[in-house]
C-alpha cells in the first residue's frame, strides 16, 4: 500500500548494535480471573509480507485447535512501539523469551510489514501509526522541519470527548519536542508533537513515562485510569534502536523492559475488565525487509496466529474501530484484524 510521496533519495544509517530490535505491537483485553499465565507473570514462551494493498479478510489459525471467544467489549488501546529488528531477529533466535511466551500465549501476526520503503527511517513509520499517512516524509527530523497539518489520531480524540497519552522514557520533560542530550529519548520515536492538531493538549499529555514503581505510566495502570488510546515509546536503549551506552544486546534488553511493564499492564483494573487491549509492535525491521513482529494480547486472542499480510494500516484501523473513531488516511482501506482477534462477535 503506497502511503508517501516523492522519496528522499538519501538511504537512512542504523548506528545499532547486533542487538537491536523490531518494534511488537500487542497485548490485550479484560483478565477475569483463574491462574495467571507465564507470559503474565513475566516468564516465557514462543514472514515476510509485501507492502500491498491489506486483503479484505484477515484470518487466523489456532495452534492449539481451539476458537477464539468474543471479550467484553474494548474501549481503549494501548500500543507500544518497538524498534528496528524483523521479526526473526525477535521472536525466532531465543533472545526475547518474555515477547515469545505473549506471541504463544495470545495472538501473533505471522505476515506484518511495516508497509513503507525500507529505504525510509523511523519518522515514517510513526507517522503511518498514528495519521495512516507519512506525508511524504523519509528522514528523521523533528517537528521544526515536519510540522504535520493533517488529521492524526492524537487530534480526533478530544474531539469526540476522549483522551489520550504518550508516555516516554528519559524525556527531558513534557512534550519535548528535541533528542535528549545524552540520544535516549528521541522525539521521532514519540510523534505527538509533530502533529499541529495535538497541540493544545501536548503539554499535558505528552508525558515522561517514569518508573515501573512511580510516576505517569504507573499512576495511570495502578489507577485503572489509562487514556482511551495510551502510546508508550521505551528509550533508545529499552526500545531495542540503541544509544551510546545501552546494553550490547538491545533485543534482550528490550524483552526485559516490556517483561517489567506489560505484567503490570495485565494486573491493572483497565485490563482486567476488558476494557484495554495492548498492541506491542515495531516502527521497521531492516534496510532490506520491514517484515516486524506484531503481538496482540487480549482473553479473546488465546494462541491465535494471523497469517492474512498487515500492516501500520490494518493496526490503525484496528485501534480506530475499537475507539469508533473514522479511520484515517490509509486505514480507510486497510481490513481491520480486530475478527480474526475474537474483538467482534
Amino acid at each position: 500500500m503506497t502511503v508517501l510521496g516523492p522519496l528522499l533519495t538519501r538511504r537512512r544509517r542504523r548506528a545499532m548494535s547486533a542487538g537491536a530490535v523490531a518494534l511488537v505491537v500487542l497485548a490485550g483485553c479484560a483478565s477475569t480471573g483463574g491462574a495467571a499465565t507465564p507470559a503474565e507473570t513475566g516468564s516465557s514462551a514462543s514472514s515476510s509480507a509485501p507492502a500491498g494493498t491489506t486483503p479484505p479478510s484477515p484470518s487466523r489459525e489456532s495452534s492449539s485447535g481451539t476458537t477464539s471467544r468474543p471479550a467484553a467489549t474494548p474501549s481503549k488501546v494501548m500500543v507500544i512501539a518497538e524498534e528496528n529488528h524483523t521479526e526473526d531477529e525477535v521472536l525466532g533466535q531465543g533472545r526475547a523469551p518474555y515477547l515469545s511466551g505473549l506471541a504463544g500465549t495470545y495472538a501473533t501476526f505471522t505476515a506484518m510489514n511495516a508497509g513503507y520503503p525500507t529505504v525510509c527511517p523511523s519518522l515514517a513509520a510513526y507517522l503511518l501509526m498514528t495519521s495512516g499517512d507519512a506525508h511524504g516524509v523519509c528522514d528523521d527530523a523533528g517537528p521544526d522541519a515536519h510540522p504535520i497539518g493533517g488529521s492524526s489520531i492524537f487530534g480526533q480524540l478530544p474531539s469526540v470527548g476522549l483522551e489520550w497519552r504518550l508516555y516516554a522514557e528519559s524525556m527531558p520533560a513534557a512534550c519535548s519536542r528535541d533528542d535528549s542530550a545524552d540520544g535516549r529519548y528521541l522525539v521521532r520515536h514519540a510523534p505527538a508533537p509533530y502533529y499541529l492538531d495535538a497541540a493544545g493538549q501536548c503539554p499535558s499529555w505528552d508525558l515522561p513515562v517514569g518508573s515501573p514503581s512511580a510516576g505517569a505510566l504507573h499512576d495511570d495502570i495502578v489507577a485503572g485510569r489509562l487514556p482511551a488510546y495510551a502510546f508508550v515509546t521505551p528509550d533508545a536503549c529499552d526500545d531495542m534502536h540503541g544509544a551510546s551506552g545501552c546494553p550490547a544486546d538491545l533485543v534482550a534488553a528490550g524483552d526485559q523492559w516490556l517483561a517489567r511493564w506489560v505484567p503490570q499492564v495485565l494486573a491493572g483494573p483497565d485490563y482486567r475488565a476488558g476494557r484495554l487491549v495492548i498492541v506491542i509492535t515495531w516502527d521497521e525491521g531492516s534496510t532490506g525487509s520491514n517484515h516486524i513482529p506484531t503481538i496482540v494480547v487480549a482473553p479473546s486472542a488465546r494462541r491465535v496466529r494471523v497469517t492474512t499480510p498487515t500492516t501500520h494500516c490494518g493496526l490503525l484501523a484496528l485501534e480506530e474501530q475499537i475507539l469508533r473513531l473514522a479511520p484515517l488516511g490509509c486505514a480507510t482501506a486497510a481490513a481491520s484484524p480486530a475478527a480474526a482477534l475474537g474483538l467482534v462477535a
